[in-house]
């Protein structure tokens, strides 16, 4: 008995059905559309065709009786209806990785997505009895019948199952355990296969750590003088000695490698990176190699300010460079801050931070939410000035020599480019990749071999040229004028201050960057600090000093003309009061103007304070009820005493006090 398909429909001919029941029967069934026909038997070489599944269940098992083969065919309409792509299992296996972080090939990506499928496929027919049974009815579905309606539609599908029955059944169970890692060769990464293995490629790489840096072709030559036996080569922390037996290949043969073998594999990226952290120094390991952060500018000004120091390129008559120290605004890339000395050191970055913060005083601002600096020369300050939450909110260290890490560095560079470089002679680096930016230089040809012709410059025209470079690069086009356009970095580091910024806490700021004179508290209103008069706030104040100590210690921060504005007054440091400039007045009265009688209130104000608090604080008179001998002294004379010995006057006297006491109440 055959069966064959109509469109997606498996099919019996009517002569075949009525060899399992009568013509009469079929008639009956065929009018009360009991069974599907789906094609009618007309016309000369055609006959019925009846849809296997419409027959009903009774006579549908006397057909898979008799005639077996229907069932696989069964079998095999079944699969091919319910079969569908596992996406899941594609991506399963396009995000799979390897131990080395390397994916899956994209055929077999491919090839294991169609396994995978055509097993769910056959584990969603084993796991319901009830559609198995429909798929063949009338007996058990076996696994040599499974097996071989797999293997059929191989070809149908493309899948690479096996068509072994135990294979098969294996390969079912391996899914069902441990899912779709379980189709994934075993053959990926396997070390016997490869002509140079891992234990080979360390071997070459350890040739070539040799402090001589050798080349490609030295490694190659003594890598082969080693496999023949001709070169020693031991571990000098452990003093192992290597043996060419123990980098033979899976055959047990000595591997000879050619020298492009050797190249090839000393070439390779993750090698070239093992090499350059033995070869290179650490400065050129990191920015060569190791990858880096990428970030975007803060959007407010002071959210971040970035600090740096620099030797400005050109010398001065001693030979020797002026050392600048930089602040930075990084959203605006404004230079808000500069100091220059002959010496970097910490005072130098001192200097720096407080031409900023007049800067900051000047303009009304508020003080930076963060600060960004290096730890080798203000390292010192991390516990004080430089610490998280006592002037600045957030400090970030950045790690030295590595420039790339620090925006100021960046800065630093396009201020030297697109403003010195147009301003001044003689910027640039002798070595530098475009030779617009080398400096001119000429040897002297003399016994030394050392001397060249430079320009050389004073250090107020190094300090004064650097300024004029300052104002000029700060009004400058932002370089990003997409995100704001016609501005200039002045022009956003004014306009663009953040709004959650609060205000410099001058108290502790100027305890550690502002200039200190010892002085004393006079007549309990002033102290004098390079001879001007810097008044309290208040009388209270007096209170706050320590017993019969009346000395303190002014700290304040002139501006660039040296004036003093304030002076922040310290006792053994701790905060005692802000004081201003003391308003003096004309003591006549036809000379008198609105200032003079201004500063007289204020200071008729103080003394009232002063008489105010005197008088609060008045100290309670008392008096002492007069004795005997309250202010008579006498010589006692210490004897033993005895039982029979009289009782001492004093006591009989205290009680008299006590006896008067109690009268009075």
């Amino acid at each position: 008995m055959s069966m064959e398909y109509l469109g997606d429909q498996l099919c019996i001919s009517s002569q075949e059905l009525m060899s399992v029941i009568s013509r009469s029967n079929y008639d009956k069934l065929v009018s009360r559309r009991q069974i599907v026909v789906a094609r009618p038997g007309k016309g000369p070489g055609n006959y019925a065709l009846i849809v296997l599944d419409s027959i009903p269940d009774r006579i549908r098992g006397k057909i898979i009786h008799l005639y077996p083969q229907s069932g696989r065919m069964k079998l095999e309409e079944w699969i091919r209806r319910n079969f569908t792509l596992d996406h899941r299992a594609r991506n399963e296996y396009t995000m799979f990785r390897f131990e080395d972080g390397s994916p899956l090939p994209s055929d077999k990506i491919k090839e294991y997505t169609i396994n995978a499928s055509v097993i769910q496929t056959v584990c969603r027919l084993m796991e319901n009895t009830k559609t198995l049974r429909r798929a063949v009815p009338g007996r058990r579905v076996h696994w040599e019948e499974l097996a071989e309606v797999i293997a059929f539609l191989k070809k149908e599908y493309g899948h690479t199952l096996p068509e072994s029955t135990l294979r098969f059944r294996r390969k079912i169970s391996d899914f069902s355990r441990y899912g779709y890692s379980s189709l994934i060769s075993r053959k990926f990464r396997n070390q016997n296969s490869r002509k140079v293995n891992s234990q080979i490629e360390r071997l070459i790489l350890s040739l070539d750590s040799l402090p001589q840096q050798p080349f490609n072709s030295t490694v190659f030559s003594l890598y082969n003088a080693f496999m023949r036996g001709e070169l020693e080569v031991y571990d000098p922390q452990t003093g192992e000695l290597y043996l060419p037996e123990q980098f033979k290949n899976a055959a047990g043969e000595f591997s000879f490698l050619s020298e492009a073998t050797v190249a090839n594999y000393l070439n390779t990226p993750c090698n070239k990176i093992l090499r350059a952290k033995l070869h290179s120094s650490s400065y050129e390991f990191n920015h060569q190699y190791r990858p880096h952060h990428h970030r975007i500018s803060p959007d407010f000004a002071f959210s971040k300010i970035s600090l740096d120091d620099r030797d400005l390129p050109r010398k001065m008559k001693d030979g020797r460079r002026v050392k600048a120290y930089y602040a930075y605004d990084v959203a605006s890339g404004c230079v808000i801050g500069y100091a220059y000395s002959v010496y970097k050191n910490r005072e130098l970055f001192l200097d720096c931070l407080r031409n900023m913060f007049r800067l900051i005083d000047r303009q009304n601002w508020n003080c930076p939410a963060e600060i960004e600096v290096e730890h080798h020369l203000v390292r010192e300050l991390s516990d004080g000035l430089l610490k998280a939450g006592t002037v600045f909110p957030f400090v970030r260290w950045c790690n030295p020599t590595n420039s790339q890490e620090k925006r100021a560095e960046h800065f630093n560079r396009i201020k030297k480019y697109c403003v010195e470089k147009r301003e001044q002679v003689g910027i640039g680096r002798w070595y530098a990749r475009l030779e617009v930016n080398r400096p001119r230089v000429e040897k002297v040809f003399d016994a030394h071999n050392d001397t060249y012709k430079e320009a050389i410059y004073s250090y107020e025209q190094l300090v004064e040229e650097d300024i004029k470079a300052i104002e000029s690069y700060n009004n400058q086009l932002h370089s990003n004028q997409k995100k704001y356009p016609g501005l200039t970095r002045w022009q956003i580091l004014c306009q663009k201050q953040n709004p959650l910024l609060t205000p410099v806490d001058k108290a502790v700021l100027y305890s550690f960057i502002g200039e200190k004179r010892k002085t004393t508290i006079r007549r309990h209103m002033y102290c004098m600090v390079n001879g001007i008069r810097y008044v309290l706030p208040s009388a209270s104040v007096i209170e706050r000093l320590g017993p019969r100590d009346y000395q303190v210690e002014a700290c304040f921060l002139p501006d660039e003309k040296g004036n003093i504005s304030e002076i922040y007054l310290y006792q053994k440091g701790k905060f005692i009061a802000l004081c201003q400039p003391m308003k003096l007045y004309n003591e006549s009265e036809i000379e008198k103007n609105m200032s003079d009688r201004i500063a007289y209130r204020e200071q008729a104000e103080y003394v009232a304070g002063f008489d105010r608090l005197v008088e609060c604080k008045q100290i309670q008179k008392i008096a002492i009820l007069p004795g005997e001998d309250t202010w008579e002294t006498e010589t006692v004379v210490c004897a033993p005493t005895t039982s029979e010995t009289p009782e001492p006057e004093f006591l009989s006297s205290m009680e008299n006090y006590s006896k008067m006491a109690l009268e009075d109440l």
